[in-house]
Formats: structure tokens, sequence, C-alpha cells
């Protein structure tokens, strides 16, 4: 099933299919915030070590499959597999948007 994203969150998802991290960063503020697997990321240089790190240690794909909005944040479920403990799983990625990027992301089980 496709979903129509906003375009930061599109733009989001699109870089990590090309597993691009440089792509990652430039889809959130300068100030961006990532928090995952317990970890926070501030700023476009953590994000996009994150994500290089990331493509290190797993390889994935991403399917986003919902897409709902409450108080000001845009959560999307997505289906996520690849080379990770519990493959496969179903994600929430929560977004705070700012203009036309991604002020914080947030994912979890």
């Amino acid at each position: 099933m496709t979903i129509e994203l906003p375009k930061p969150i599109d733009a989001y998802f699109a870089a990590d299919r090309e597993g691009s991290p440089d792509a990652v960063a430039a889809a959130f503020t300068e100030a961006g915030i990532v928090k995952d697997e317990r970890k926070v990321h501030r700023g476009r240089e953590a994000i996009r070590a994150w994500r290089v790190e990331a493509g290190q240690l797993y390889s994935h794909t991403t399917e986003p499959f919902s897409l709902a909005t409450d108080e000001g944040r845009t959560r999307v479920m997505a289906h996520v597999a690849g080379t990770f403990p519990g493959s496969p799983l179903d994600l929430s990625f929560s977004f705070v948007l700012s203009g036309d990027r991604i002020a914080e992301l947030e994912i979890t089980l």
C-alpha cells in the first residue's frame, strides 16, 4: 500500500532507501534531533554519523504503511526488515516538522 507522506518525511525515507547519510542529515533542520535505540543524536553531523553507523551495522528495507498526525507530531508506521535482531519489525517513526525539514524523529517499537 502506498501512502502520501509530507515532503520532508518522504525525503527522509528516500534518503534512507538510497543509503545516503548526507541526504538523511539534509532532511533535518540544523539543530535536528534523532532518538533511536535509547540514544539521542543532535545536529546534522551527529545524525549523519548515526546513519553511517547504522548502515555499517545493519542492512535494511523500510516500507511505510500508515500515517497519523496528532498534537504536532506525524507518526509513520513502517515495516522494517533486515540484518538486525528481531527482524522484521513494525516500527513507529514519530516526526516533528519545521517548515520543509524535520526537527525531530523518534523511532520506537
